[in-house]
């Protein structure tokens, strides 16, 4: 039995085995195909201007655990008429470098004018907005907002004209909800220490709620990011793909 189904898998196309996921790990698509996605860095839309290496499909991919607890997280905000849209979820750690490379070589494409319209490229390392390391490797981090049930899923696209984190009506739409700035957002308005329109702070707060409920932990500086804490969670360095 076990002869016969190592030359079944070794019968699978090449492709099809380059896509299969290490075990424990899940793309929410498979498991939940009705969480919205925008997946940015698998496309040209995000603060470096071009599709990042490593993001090879626009697929968040997760930890099973992690994954499940988004589930809930969901069904308690369905509740309410609302629902989670993901931004970003497991990132490659080559994707992680390539932006530490990209941001201290100042070469290449940016849409510095939107993401970071008060920085230098090469201030975002020194200044804490870019690392050589990320928890979203670990598969375990999830950056994500919040969408009305029934809305369509919004995808920005070209270079805007006004900055992240300019007044709701101004922006591009990447959600039909304020939450006082756009994602990646690299500004002071982005973190908790601002104060903020009224309907900013309360989807701020829905979103931190419905997750912390689920054993999320949310990061101060970006309000769109939060971790699921899971022990013996190293980081990984396959490329995000569709389901084979």
């Amino acid at each position: 039995m076990i002869r016969c189904l190592l030359l079944a898998v070794s019968l699978l196309p090449a492709q099809a085995q380059a896509d299969a996921l290490p075990e424990d790990w899940v793309r929410l698509s498979d498991i939940a195909p009705g969480i919205a996605q925008d997946i940015r860095y698998a496309r040209a839309f995000n603060f470096t201007g071009a599709i990042v290496p490593g993001y090879e499909a626009g697929e968040c991919i997760l930890r099973d655990p992690v994954a499940q607890a988004l589930i809930r997280a969901e069904a308690q905000l369905n509740a309410d008429g609302y629902g989670l849209i993901l931004w970003d979820c497991y990132r490659p750690v080559r994707a992680v470098q390539h932006f530490a490379d990209w941001a201290e070589s100042g070469i290449g494409p940016d849409m510095g004018s939107y993401f970071f319209p008060d920085l230098a490229r090469t201030d975002l390392a020194p200044k804490g907005f870019i690392a050589r390391r990320s928890s979203h490797s670990t598969g375990t981090a999830v950056d994500l907002g919040l969408i009305r049930l029934g809305d369509r899923v919004q995808r920005p696209v070209g270079t805007p004209q006004v900055r992240c984190d300019a007044p709701f009506a101004d922006r591009p739409a990447e959600t039909g909800l304020d939450f006082g700035t756009a994602f990646d957002c690299f500004s002071p308005l982005s973190g908790s220490a601002y104060a903020l329109s009224t309907e900013a702070l309360t989807n701020r707060a829905r979103l931190a709620d419905a997750l912390a409920a689920e054993g999320f932990t949310g990061y101060d500086a970006e309000w769109w990011h939060f971790r699921l804490p899971l022990a013996d969670a190293g980081p990984a360095d396959f490329p995000v793909t569709a389901a084979p």
